[in-house]
């Protein structure tokens, strides 16, 4: 197993070297639509309203994080991608959280394998269990890097 640190935490490094993360643009809503089966303007508005970062390989996004910063807490509103977009992406509230002094916290839903796998991956520990949204359970996952 190979595993990065970037001085402030330790994480299990993605197999995919050649991904890059960026801020997200207004044009990249249409392809965070296709990934969440979320209408592109709701898109479009997340990026305007939360700190939203997008992977990429070979010019594809393969994935995207949404996060905002309230009351000592970074919480993750969305993650989306394959499991090593979704490990790499997590390093973005990770980083600001542990410059800041904060935990991150983000819920899963209960069916979402490739979410909970890079979650568990980038180090989050079980927090109980979440609010059902549409049916679906989710479980609350934290990192407190103190």
């Amino acid at each position: 197993m190979r595993y990065a640190d970037n001085r402030q935490y330790k994480y299990e490094a993605t197999d995919e070297p050649d991904m890059q993360v960026r801020d997200a643009v207004e044009a990249d809503a249409g392809r965070l639509a296709e990934l969440t089966d979320a209408p592109r303007d709701v898109m479009r508005n997340l990026i305007h309203d939360r700190t939203v970062r997008v992977a990429e390989s070979d010019e594809e996004i393969s994935g995207f994080v949404s996060f905002d910063a309230r009351e000592r807490t970074v919480h993750v509103t969305q993650l989306e991608g394959t499991s090593d977009a979704c490990t790499r992406l997590l390093e973005e509230p990770m980083s600001f959280a542990a410059g800041e002094g904060m935990a991150v916290e983000l819920l899963v839903p209960e069916s979402n394998d490739t979410v909970r796998q890079a979650v568990e991956k980038a180090g989050f520990e079980r927090d109980g269990t979440g609010p059902t949204f549409d049916g679906t359970p989710t479980v609350r996952f934290r990192h407190d890097p103190s």
